[in-house]
């Protein structure tokens, strides 16, 4: 063989285990992946049932529900647009209350309630997580302005 030859092997190989290990970590990366969804996104039935998601939005007041003694709680977050109600089971942050914007990631349920595995409050009571605030936003947005879109005659 060659001198020529075996160079060119030896860059084959390592262009091989290069794409080898980049392909791994795209794998690894899609799998850990976990996209943001409104709760009307939720309720027009673009989010994925059996995958972790997150879904954000105000917690409804009035709707936080707790039996005394018990670390499951039930909740409802909207986006102004739809609610959609969600329940978790562990310690809720020192921050969570009615009327804040908050994170919770976790699966649907065939009930079709968000099932959480976390919740995630801020501290300071004007902040919100950006992708809530921008869905809020386009969500009053649209609720304003009630003049139609598209070609006047």
């Amino acid at each position: 063989m060659t001198p020529r030859r075996k160079r060119l092997f030896v860059v084959l190989g390592i262009l091989g285990g290069v794409a080898a290990s980049v392909s791994l970590a795209v794998m690894a990366s899609r799998e850990n992946l976990m996209f943001y969804f409104d709760p009307t996104q939720v309720v027009e039935g673009k989010a994925p049932l059996a995958k972790r998601f997150r879904i954000g939005g105000m917690v409804v007041k009035g709707s936080v529900e707790r039996k005394p003694g018990d670390i499951e709680v039930q909740f409802v977050l909207t986006d102004f647009a739809h609610q959609v109600p969600v329940k978790y089971s562990g310690v809720l942050p020192d921050l969570f209350r009615e009327g804040q914007g908050i994170i919770a990631h976790g699966t649907m349920s065939s009930s079709g309630a968000f099932v959480a595995d976390e919740v995630l409050a801020k501290h300071d009571e004007k902040y919100m997580p950006p992708e809530v605030a921008a869905s809020l936003k386009n969500k009053q947005t649209a609720a304003a302005d009630p003049t139609p879109k598209g070609p006047t005659t």
